[in-house]
């Protein structure tokens, strides 16, 4: 804020997408909160998380605390604390996360028509895609500007939470993305993507219709944050006849911040070419260069910067293994111990940590001696001469000659009171509306400021202004009495009923088991013929639209599988495409973003599924799917077997699926890998082998291991779920591999060389 941000986003210790963060406590929030408020500033909390069943308790609590502490508005993920915060705790502002993956038109529509404010946009758009959306919709736009970029589309990544549990939905992201791969023999960072810098493109952004210029900060340092935001705001302020000059000042400012290489990623349009380049190390900070010499813990190098005792230094091995970071303490040329050393120099730094760095590993400057810096006592000192802004109130003032009677109105609470008064009639300037509104608008201590006075005609007498000062001082105490007594009663009124409103446990729902396989191609649709399997999943494409005019039987038995990244320029044409298959009597579709809802406005007798990138992890999510129109619900594809049993023990009025068998998409993307091709394995460094597809403007990364439920089928159907997805779309259902995973299925085994995903081993 002191270096000029309008707003603040940051995150509790629960719920938050950084649970790496450092965070904050409520009561830190709350002081924190005010004093935002207190300089006009907004303060934003995220809960930008998927909350577990047994989670959901929690969760109310902190929307209630949240609603009390007069947070400017929440920023989610799951629907679930749009669900609750809607029906319990209206006084909560409603933004949707990027994590939502909302990147067109009727996603943004979708969103208004549940209740939020604001969207903030997929960073895979561009300004032309923006603009179409602005010119559309009403909401409020939001975009990042400035800060690390996911390779994947936010929210739809699962290549963390498949190594080993940490999902990045959880915020708990372990960034694999990172990390070297080979593929063939050329080793690279083909995951890794450079920061987004949009510096240069503030107007355009603006003309855009993006009313929130987003900056991504909460795992940096505050010399970063500090030194970011001050160059924007030097742009932003700056007159259009100096706007040039504040751009380069700006970019001088940001090369200090030690970020990743710039990209403008997607926002000028076409496919980007900076922003992921192989042969960058996707670490933060400034590269100085590589280790070359290692001795009890002293590494030597040739620095490309200037180099200060007291910079920070953060030694990043080529290896999944975390860097680890010191402050240089001791500095040497040659012999000579100094105290500064220019870039180009081959310089000795020592540190406490011996045999833990290599040969070869890389080294970056994160921060300098000379940073911005701020104590944690100095906040706290600061935060501590805060107090919680004053509430508005508006005044209606009826005066006789005997009384005064006073109306008060602050928020939605109402409060009247009446005073007797001693008057005399006024010989010459009597009572006036100014005198009232001067007398009225001093509340001294009370936590209340005049925002308007209206009186009626005044009689031509004269009050004692004493008597007036005391009737003020009464009503304020009063008003501030009446309010602190009916608002802890109605909070925890709103709070009780919050709990009461989560779902019981019930008895499992009892069912047939239904087998549905999803499939590539509708020529594969032979596989109906198998009595075991109930359904076939197959992708709403060109080619399978064509296949389906030759179906006569056996149309209820299809589901069409959306795909779940539409932009706008193709949305018409699958509307139209949909419309074409409920005519021809085709009546299930599978929706996987907010933005395919829109397709059926006007259709009746259709059966909507939602894919488990509808995120689906408790019960009042579930809840809020069939609340839109959703009448079969796939469970999530992270969750494992102990969330799994909690949120089946609960009726949410919808059927619930799940994937049981298939291969995780571990990242989609906008980004093109033009030196990676699908014949060949990308393989990390532990030895795990994937593949990369590029189909539809999108690229695909997939592991070689596919996952399995299968010898779980058992125990999922005494959880309650009866209906059970095998994703052979990568196979083919009457390949050998398909065949063996069909028979594994029916025999309730797992096919051999599987991952069981977080079944078993949990989903943090």
């Amino acid at each position: 804020m002191d270096a000029g941000a309008d707003a603040v986003y940051t995150g509790l210790k629960d719920f938050s997408a950084r649970a790496k963060a450092k965070n904050f406590s409520l009561s830190e929030l709350r002081k924190i909160t005010h004093y935002a408020q207190s300089k006009g500033r907004k303060l934003y909390v995220t809960l930008n998380t998927l909350v577990k069943e047994r989670e959901l308790p929690q969760l109310v609590e902190t929307l209630s605390a949240l609603e009390e502490i007069g947070v400017d508005a929440l920023i989610l993920q799951d629907l679930a604390v749009m669900r609750l915060a809607r029906d319990h705790f209206p006084g909560l502002e409603l933004h949707a996360s990027t994590q939502m993956t909302v990147h067109n038109v009727a996603g943004v529509k979708m969103l208004e028509r549940m209740g939020f404010t604001r969207a903030v946009l997929a960073r895979e758009l561009s300004l032309v895609e923006i603009a179409e959306i602005r010119r559309q919709t009403s909401m409020e736009l939001e975009h990042f500007i400035h800060g690390a970029l996911c390779f994947s589309f936010s929210g739809q990544c699962y290549f963390s939470s498949f190594l080993g549990g940490h999902s990045g939905n959880r915020g708990r992201c372990a960034q694999p993305c990172r990390r070297q791969h080979r593929h063939r023999q050329q080793q690279g960072y083909y995951f890794s993507t450079n920061d987004l810098s949009a510096i240069d493109l503030l107007p355009e952004l603006q003309e855009a219709g993006v009313i929130s210029l987003k900056i991504e900060g909460r795992m940096k340092s505050a010399e970063y944050v500090h030194n970011v935001i001050s160059a924007y705001r030097q742009v932003l302020d700056a007159p259009p006849a100096g706007r040039k000059e504040a751009i380069q000042r700006g970019k001088q400012l940001l090369k200090t911040s030690f970020g990743r290489q710039p990209t403008r990623g997607f926002l000028p349009g076409g496919q980007p070419t900076d922003i992921a380049i192989p042969s960058i190390k996707g670490a933060t900070g400034r590269y100085l260069g590589d280790v070359e010499r290692e001795r009890n813990g002293a590494i030597s190098f040739k620095t490309g910067d200037q180099l200060r005792v007291g910079d920070r230094l953060r030694i990043q091995p080529k290896t999944d293994r975390a860097g680890t970071a010191f402050t240089i303490r001791e500095l040497r040329l040659g012999q000579r111990t100094v105290k500064q050393a220019s870039g180009g120099a081959f310089v000795t730094v020592p540190s406490t940590f011996k045999n833990q760095f290599k040969r070869g590993d890389g080294i970056f400057k994160v921060s300098s001696s000379q940073a911005f810096t701020l104590s944690d006592a100095a906040c706290k000192r600061r935060l501590s001469q805060v107090k919680p802004p004053p509430q508005a109130v508006d005044l209606s003032l009826t005066v006789s000659a005997e009384e005064i009677q006073i109306v008060a109105t602050a928020g939605s609470k109402q409060l009247q009171r009446s005073y007797p008064i001693d008057s005399y009639p006024a010989t010459g300037k009597g009572l006036s509306q100014q005198i009232l509104q001067d007398i009225f608008a001093v509340t001294a201590d009370e936590p209340f400021r005049l925002k308007k006075l209206r009186c009626g005609a005044l009689p031509a007498i004269m009050i004692p202004p004493k008597r007036l000062k005391e009737i003020r001082r009464a009503f304020y105490a009063t008003l501030r009495q009446e309010q602190q007594q009916q608002s802890q009663p109605d909070r925890q009124a709103r709070l009780k009923k919050a709990h009461q409103a989560l779902l019981a446990p019930a008895p499992p729902r009892s069912g047939k088991r239904q087998l549905c396989v999803q499939i590539q191609s509708l020529r594969e649709q032979r596989i109906l013929q198998d009595p075991a399997v109930e359904r076939i999943l197959v992708p709403l494409s060109a080619q399978n639209m064509q296949a389906a005019v030759r179906i006569r039987k056996g149309r209820q038995q299809i589901v069409w599988d959306l795909p779940f990244i539409l932009f706008d320029h193709d949305w018409n044409d699958y509307r139209g495409a949909i419309r074409q298959l409920v005519q021809s009597g085709f009546r299930n579709f599978r929706l996987g973003n907010l933005g395919h809802f829109p397709l059926f406005d006007g259709l009746d007798d259709v059966s909507l599924h939602s894919s488990f990138r509808l995120f689906s992890l408790n019960s009042q999510a579930l809840s809020a799917w069939g609340e839109l129109g959703i009448r079969e619900a796939e469970l999530y594809i992270e969750d494992d077997r102990d969330n799994l049993r909690e949120v089946l023990a609960r009726d949410c009025g919808v059927t619930t699926a799940l994937t049981t068998y298939g291969s995780t998409p571990l990242i989609t993307s906008r980004i093109p890998i033009k030196s990676v091709r699908s014949d060949a394995p990308v393989v990390s460094d532990r030895g795990d082998a994937y593949r990369v597809t590029q189909r539809q403007g999108l690229s695909w990364l997939r592991s070689e291991t596919d996952f399995s439920f299968l010898a779980n089928l058992n125990e999922l159907e005494s959880f309650g779920c009866h209906h059970f997805i095998i994703d052979l779309s990568h196979l083919g259902p009457f390949t050998q591999r398909g065949r063996l995973v069909l028979d594994a299925a029916k025999r309730g085994l797992d096919p051999p060389e599987v991952s069981k995903f977080n079944y078993e081993m949990g989903l943090e």
